[in-house]
């Protein structure tokens, strides 16, 4: 094969490889770890000798807020962003000179009747510019996550995923970050704009999710490394 073909069917075979795991489909996060100055939960009391050992449901003054390793709380999805940028430049500049014929003696410098020496110039520049740029997201629901760990200063480090099967794919909703228990509900939910280093992913795999992506040719013709 000809070194150059060789060399082309190499290209798209690592490009194909490198989208097929990014085009149609929603790359989830990876698992975020508790910040390092992170304080270790204060050891569980002892229930020896209680009237009901080891039962929290029997818990006479707690409610049934999140608040240990493994219990549930409901987060509301209530993300609502937008951003506009708009910018206008006009610069215009105009110049001319003008130089009259010279004179000796009074007399002008002519050829045939015709100044020889005047000279005249004139120059114009002209540039204008616009950009408009609109961006706005929107994304409501309710993910109910686990506490994965207790930071012991009030915080709870939770995570949480919804996957929905359709017709023609899957929908993967993701959600983590870090919650205050006082910022939790009474009825053990809480918004999303009350959680700390929060990551949200939504997209989608299967066919209707890779229809709306752009092919890597496409994608190749708008990248930064097209010379045009």
């Amino acid at each position: 094969m000809n070194p150059f073909l060789r060399g082309i069917a190499t290209l798209g075979a690592l490009v194909l490889a490198g989208c097929a795991s990014v085009v149609g489909d929603v790359r989830p996060f990876e698992p975020m770890h508790a910040p390092p100055a992170a304080i270790a939960p204060p050891p569980a009391p002892s229930s020896e000798g209680a009237i009901y050992p080891g039962s929290r449901s029997l818990r006479l003054f707690e409610d049934n807020k999140a608040r240990t390793v493994g219990d549930l709380v409901t987060i509301v999805l209530v993300e609502n962003t937008s951003a506009r940028a708009q910018t206008n430049t006009s610069v215009s500049k105009e110049s001319s000179i003008d130089m009259a014929a010279p004179t000796i003696a009074g007399v002008p410098i002519t050829y045939k009747g015709n100044p020889i020496l005047e000279a005249s110039a004139e120059g114009s520049r002209d540039f204008k510019g616009a950009g408009n740029s609109t961006q706005s997201n929107r994304l409501n629901g309710s993910v109910t996550a686990t506490v994965v760990q207790d930071l012991g200063n009030g915080n709870l480090l939770v995570r949480g995923e919804k996957q929905l099967r359709l017709n023609q794919g899957d929908e993967l909703i993701q959600v983590q970050g870090i919650v205050r228990t006082a910022d939790i509900g009474p009825d053990n939910r809480i918004s999303s704009d009350r959680v700390g280093d929060a990551r949200i992913v939504y997209g989608g795999r299967g066919t209707l999710a890779r229809s709306n992506a752009m092919g890597w040719l496409g994608r190749f013709f708008n990248s930064a490394v097209y010379p045009y």
